[in-house]
């Protein structure tokens, strides 16, 4: 079954657990910041408790994104490998530090550092897709990495809930540095390589394959900084870095304290919500694929995102209204693979790294997101409507810049297919 497709249980599957647990690393503090004895023990009460509450999660994005830039530039120096070792090395030693916390400024201190390394994530898996996948292949090659980002934090949810009611919130960070220590770092050690030609059992049909070009998967002649598509991608990935920072990381304060669900209702559609993220990801993979229409996907996602938030908050029902919320979360799930397979489209195996660098950049607009959202509600007396309203506006400024794109990617797809008719 693995001749010649070695290299999605080389880099896939590596990369799939790279993201199942990376995540669960970072989304996981949306569950905890819930449990009454993390906020006591690191003194997070007062009327001011959601804007402290937020700013966990502010410093994470600010050095998660600022540190995407200089990742970008040592992964293709050094290599995905290496580089992936290296940032494994330092969030596990985070994991271990958080659950030793016992401060507010010490706890932001190891998210802080957990950023830093998490913050190459993006980088080695743009680089590792670049170089081990046949262009034709991308959407399938980002969705098998991308479902780790979204499954990760679907069953983690349901994880956390259960170590924490019966073990101990400390108890899930070094739970979570276990797996990272003794599953994910030997799976980069022991099956990846930077390139198929560097692995001894990738052979020669499966290598000619990754390598193979034709009119349809043509890589791009110019750099990814002169394509101006790239950059509204790139504030898109602001809006949606924004949005789904705002929306995961407030979900399950919003279901319990918002909408008065017990713990086992806020952790079943906490859950299901990461489950549309990963729905909406593998039906963007597939239509991106089919279609050669990601641009307009991307504003058809926006225009919906928008709309499940706006019912979000007229939906008297908490469970309609709960939904709504993960729904609109999920479809910027599907924005955000989108994104990552227009840094493939837009770079080189040579640029990827500093593409995806400068895309994981945006995450930075998650951390303010999540600030914002939790100042408001203290200003509002604890309602989230306003923020839900900040996130709607937001939402329409994706879809507006990704108007911008759909002519020339109609075109595109005009000359493509004319030409196909003529070779056939």
């Amino acid at each position: 079954m693995l001749q010649n497709n070695k290299r999605w249980l080389y880099v896939a599957l590596p990369i799939f657990f790279f993201w199942f647990f990376g995540q669960i690393d970072k989304m996981g503090i949306s569950i905890i910041q819930t449990d009454p004895e993390f906020l006591n023990a690191l003194g997070l009460t007062g009327d001011d408790r959601s804007a402290k509450i937020g700013l966990i999660t502010f410093v994470f994005t600010i050095s998660y994104a600022l540190s995407n830039l200089f990742w970008g530039v040592i992964i293709d120096k050094l290599g995905a490998r290496q580089t992936a070792i290296l940032g494994l090395v330092v969030w596990t030693l985070t994991m271990i530090m958080a659950g030793l916390s016992t401060t507010y400024e010490m706890f932001l201190i190891s998210r802080i550092i957990l950023g830093l390394g998490e913050g190459m994530m993006i980088p080695v898996s743009g680089k590792f897709i670049s170089n081990w996948f046949n262009r034709r292949e991308l959407g399938k090659a980002q969705a098998s990495w991308i479902t780790g980002n979204y499954l990760g934090p679907a069953l983690g949810a349901l994880m956390l809930v259960f170590i924490i009611s019966t073990l101990h919130w400390q108890a899930a960070f070094f739970i979570l540095a276990g797996f990272n220590l003794l599953l994910v770092m030997p799976m980069f050690l022991f099956l990846t390589r930077n390139t198929p030609e560097e692995h001894p059992r990738v052979d020669k049909d499966e290598l000619e394959y990754i390598r193979m070009t034709d009119i349809q998967d043509e890589a791009p002649t110019k750099s990814f900084t002169q394509d101006f598509r790239y950059w509204v991608v790139w504030f898109g990935m602001l809006v949606a870095s924004f949005l789904f920072f705002g929306i995961s990381i407030w979900l399950p304060t919003y279901l319990a304290e918002g909408r008065g669900f017990a713990q086992e209702g806020m952790k079943n559609i906490t859950s299901i919500s990461w489950m549309f993220a990963l729905i909406f990801v593998l039906i963007s993979g597939y239509l991106s694929d089919k279609t050669r229409r990601p641009s307009l996907m991307a504003t058809v996602l926006f225009g919906i995102t928008a709309l499940f938030l706006a019912y979000a908050i007229m939906a008297p029902n908490p469970i309609i209204a709960g939904l709504c919320m993960g729904l609109a979360m999920g479809a910027q799930g599907g924005v955000f693979h989108l994104s990552n397979l227009f840094i493939v489209k837009f770079s080189t195996p040579a640029t990827a790294g500093r593409a995806a660098g400068l895309m994981g950049f945006t995450n930075i607009m998650g951390g303010f997101s999540s600030y914002i959202m939790g100042w408001l509600r203290d200003a509002s007396g604890g309602s989230f409507s306003s923020s839900i309203i900040m996130l709607i506006i937001a939402s329409l400024l994706g879809l507006l810049a990704y108007l911008f794109t759909i002519k020339k990617e109609a075109a595109e797809v005009r000359v493509f297919h004319q030409t196909a008719e003529r070779i056939s």
